[in-house]
């Protein structure tokens, strides 16, 4: 009897859906956060009967067969790509990707990483940077007298000045866009990484080669939809209590048997 084992996968698989739709209600607040969806593919099977075996001498054949399934398997977890909804925030180092792309930010080690969270900070040197202190690239230092600081659509960043009337250019903001953005490798802190999945970075000014522009004063919110993951919480727990009443049918349906004398 392969019931308990077939039964087991399924329990294991809406385990890990109940997992992707945890992760996502936690980061509902998170800034840039793109839901995740957990897909589920067949194991192989046990042929019994191929189908088109021939069962007789005159050639007839088996239009169907005997394929029993031997369960379920977690296929992939995918990111689902949406726009976020901008909320404005006032702050001058506040920027949201308004459309496809990610800013570039150089971690500790020199490898570049990838993010769509704008919440920027700027170091006691001026250095633009993340929350958690990495440089956006290219590297834009804020001069200590500035008054106020600008960031147009374009990414271009300028610094307005006391006794000037013309603002200063620091430099642009650039973003970099991938073949298959379901392809890169999430290592947390709203943090990117390239894969082989992905494809190379493909960098470019804002509004251009299909890149988004950039929305100073504003965050882009997480994308998730709080109905839609609540349902598909409920369909979970109802999928893994069917499986648990097949391994109570089956477990039942072993114990008549060691039973008969």
């Amino acid at each position: 009897m392969k019931a308990l084992q077939i039964a087991a996968t399924g329990m294991s698989a809406q385990q890990m859906r109940v997992d992707v739709v945890s992760n996502n209600l936690a980061n509902m607040s998170t800034t840039g956060y793109n839901a995740r969806r957990a897909d589920f593919a067949d194991l192989h099977y046990q042929q019994f009967s191929r189908p088109g075996t021939i069962s007789a001498q005159d050639g007839t054949m088996l239009p169907t067969g005997v394929q029993l399934g031997l369960g379920v398997r977690p296929s992939s977890v995918s990111v689902v790509l949406a726009q976020g909804t901008l909320s404005a925030s006032g702050g001058d180092l506040d920027i949201a990707v308004e459309g496809s792309g990610y800013l570039e930010v150089t971690l500790p080690s020199g490898a570049s990483a990838y993010t769509r969270d704008g919440a920027l900070k700027r170091t006691g040197d001026g250095l633009i940077v993340t929350a958690d202190g990495h440089p956006v690239a290219p590297g834009i230092t804020i001069p200590s007298d500035a008054r106020s600081i600008s960031i147009n659509a374009d990414g271009e960043v300028y610094a307005y000045f006391a006794g000037q009337v013309a603002p200063q250019l620091l430099g642009q903001f650039n973003l970099v866009g991938f073949t298959n953005e379901k392809g890169l490798e999430a290592i947390g802190s709203n943090l990117f990484l390239e894969s082989p999945a992905s494809g190379p970075p493909l960098e470019g000014a804002p509004g251009q080669d299909g890149l988004g522009v950039l929305r100073q004063g504003y965050l882009e919110e997480s994308s998730v939809d709080a109905v839609r993951e609540v349902t598909e919480l409920i369909k979970a727990q109802r999928g893994y209590e069917l499986n648990a009443k097949v391994i109570t049918a089956a477990d039942q349906m072993l114990s008549a048997t060691t039973q008969v004398r």
